[in-house]
């Protein structure tokens, strides 16, 4: 990670032109048996599993605060909002580029992606060179059997399997409008959108290295040039 490094060590990697990757998360309920951490783990192993594809890579410290306000009313959630979310990016992005010509901004929470559009094109409004990665895989809306897997895959000594049970099964197009209007909690008790049984840690092992290997050719058509080698 890039806060392991000295200012100097820094410094003398800039002329590889190092891409910056910069995990985005947040701090909010994911049922009764995931940890609020969830969506901000998946963004930081996102961005380690890229880096340990392509070595030009370094890893800024995870942004854990987002907007997450259709979470309110599950104690635990800290959300910051849309508009500070995309002002928090923009001023960090503005002193990255100081130092860092590219960067990508890796989103582990779906109620992130308004503000971080908006600020990225700000960003490249400047002629700054960010850029916003989206994780894409099929599954259910909110910590049911995708993210369950993932973090078992991750770190399963955080799962409380036992507490694993089924929220809201409806498809998500049916219960926007209620979603949009009052929350998670106007259409699911235990904030769970799924069925998180039958999560397994081999079927979230095999779901990162897809999203890693999504994660890396998307960068490699963003920024074609040869990889280097930067590690100090």
């Amino acid at each position: 990670m890039v806060v392991d490094l000295t200012w100097p060590e820094v410094g003398a990697l800039r002329a590889a032109a190092p891409v910056l990757a910069v995990p985005v998360g947040a701090t909010e309920q994911h049922g009764p048996h995931l940890p609020l951490s969830t969506d901000s783990d998946l963004a930081r192993a996102l961005c380690t599993g890229l880096a340990a594809r392509r070595p030009d890579v370094l890893i800024a410290p995870t942004v854990s605060y987002g907007a997450s306000g259709e979470h309110a009313g599950f104690p635990g959630t800290l959300s910051i909002g849309q508009a500070a979310l995309e002002l928090l990016i923009v001023e960090l992005c503005r002193s990255a580029t100081e130092t860092f010509d590219r960067i990508v901004l890796v989103n582990g929470h779906g109620g992130n992606i308004e503000a971080l559009r908006r600020a990225v094109t700000l960003l490249r409004a400047e002629s700054r060179d960010v850029r916003l990665y989206l994780p894409r895989y099929a599954g259910d809306a909110h910590a049911g059997r995708a993210e369950t897997s993932l973090q078992l895959s991750l770190d399963p000594g955080r799962v409380r399997t036992e507490r694993a049970e089924p929220g809201e099964t409806r498809p998500l197009a049916e219960i926007l409008p209620r979603l949009r209007e009052g929350g998670v909690g106007a259409v699911s008790a235990n904030g769970v959108l799924g069925d998180p049984t039958g999560a397994t840690a081999a079927e979230g092992a095999e779901l990162l290295d897809r999203l890693v290997s999504q994660l890396s050719e998307q960068i490699r058509q963003w920024w074609p040039e040869p990889v280097e080698r930067i590690r100090p």
